[in-house]
């Protein structure tokens, strides 16, 4: 389903009916970085999945407005190594116009290798430290003029989970202080959010207590939940995802650990509810798009891309999925663009992404939020639809908790 386009004019012209001549301005590459086989792939299949099934869509729909995308996906098992040595081949090989990448490490680490390059990257790392383009924020590790990515940042996302937890306590009437505590690994991925997050809960008036260390691995994590337990804390946010969310629950539910998770946006999925089974209670996470089961306009859309892996469309796909479909779209969109002002470059693509203001991609209305980029804040979506769900005997119930829209903030411009 997902086979390499091949650049030879001679195959080029009788696939796509266009000479050699013409194939050179009639084909772009895409590369497009995915775990499938590494520590995330829990999250990493059904992301990719969204993103290829999408590159498939497209070319079955006239590509960029006639122009053919070439692509290729690499499972570099979430090692940055292997990221980085298949971003430079594709450079080097097939002048990458832009690509679809994954791990927040990765990300950061190809951040100079895009400005220089001129190559925009479509990430699912949503890492406050990528949406600062020009380095106004002395907080920002390093300005990153070509990166973008599809929903609020981890850090926006997890000040928001903040907000809900400061109302919730008031509703609850209880007194003296909330205790937060991050819960996560010792890597980028879950460390993106922890210091700004930390900071916003302590402006909110949250007691915030040392974060708590547990792998991106499943593992028995009853001595992070004694200390847990230990410490008082009321809200914890989890950094990891996959089977170390389910270890963490399962442990703490064993030593009677009473708190209340939220999680980032890859720690919250009906695959979660299912692991973890009746120990899972009132669990709180982020989303960015509406359910597979949702009733909006753009699923009719998304079923229809989903065929193009599952022509029965009888699969049910997770929310990872479609937020795979909206970053592909996104870049779709903005390569349209850059065709009819000058040409599909990496530099024209990125200007494609400030072309337009509350901007859904055509025929996703109902399923990605309106984003707005711009040369100076790359901060796309500032909205936090946030989902309290319970395994509920099987039956997983998952509602709407709250709607936070942050604020534009300048002391959180790449932070």
């Amino acid at each position: 389903m997902y086979k390499k386009l091949i650049l030879a004019s001679s195959i080029a012209s009788g696939v796509f009916g266009i000479s050699s001549q013409a194939n050179a301005e009639e084909t772009i590459f895409v590369g497009h970085l995915a775990d499938m086989s590494g520590p995330t792939a829990f999250v990493g299949k059904p992301y990719a999945d969204g993103v290829r099934d999408s590159l498939a869509y497209i070319n079955s729909h006239g590509g960029i407005s006639g122009t053919k995308l070439e692509y290729e996906t690499i499972d570099y098992a979430y090692k940055v190594p292997q990221a980085i040595a298949s971003y430079k081949k594709w450079q080097s090989r097939k002048n990458m116009v832009a690509m679809q990448g994954w791990g927040t490490a990765d990300t950061e680490a190809l951040i100079s290798f895009a400005a220089k390059d001129q190559t925009p990257i479509f990430s699912a790392s949503y890492s406050g430290h990528l949406t600062d383009p020009k380095g106004l924020n002395p907080n920002t590790k390093k300005p990153a003029p070509y990166n973008f990515f599809y929903g609020a940042s981890y850090s926006d996302s997890c000040r928001g989970l903040v907000q809900w937890a400061a109302k919730d306590w008031q509703a609850k009437g209880t007194k003296g202080k909330p205790k937060f505590t991050h819960i996560g690994a010792n890597h980028p991925f879950p460390n993106a959010p922890k210091a700004a997050c930390a900071e916003y809960a302590t402006e909110l008036g949250f007691d915030v207590q040392p974060a708590v260390v547990i792998s991106m691995k499943p593992g028995d994590f009853k001595a992070q939940c004694l200390s847990l337990k230990s410490s008082g804390t009321n809200y914890g946010y989890i950094g990891n995802l996959g089977g170390s969310v389910q270890s963490l629950i399962k442990s703490c539910n064993t030593v009677g650990t009473e708190i209340q998770f939220m999680s980032n946006i890859w720690g919250g999925d009906k695959l979660v509810f299912k692991a973890a089974g009746e120990g899972i209670k009132d669990y709180v996470f982020p989303t960015m798009t509406p359910f597979w089961t949702d009733q909006v306009p753009g699923m009719k859309l998304v079923r229809e891309i989903s065929k193009m892996s599952d022509s029965s469309g009888s699969e049910e796909r997770l929310h990872h999925y479609i937020r795979g479909i909206c970053s592909t779209f996104f870049m779709k969109e903005s390569m349209e663009w850059a065709k009819a002002n000058g040409g599909v470059t990496g530099e024209n693509v990125k200007k494609g992404m400030y072309a337009q203001k509350n901007w859904v991609p055509k025929g996703l209305e109902g399923v990605c939020l309106a984003a707005t980029w711009t040369p100076e804040d790359h901060r796309g979506i500032n909205q936090v639809n946030i989902y309290k769900g319970n395994f509920n005997g099987g039956d997983i119930r998952v509602e709407k908790a709250d709607q936070v829209t942050l604020e534009r903030r300048v002391d959180w411009l790449g932070y």
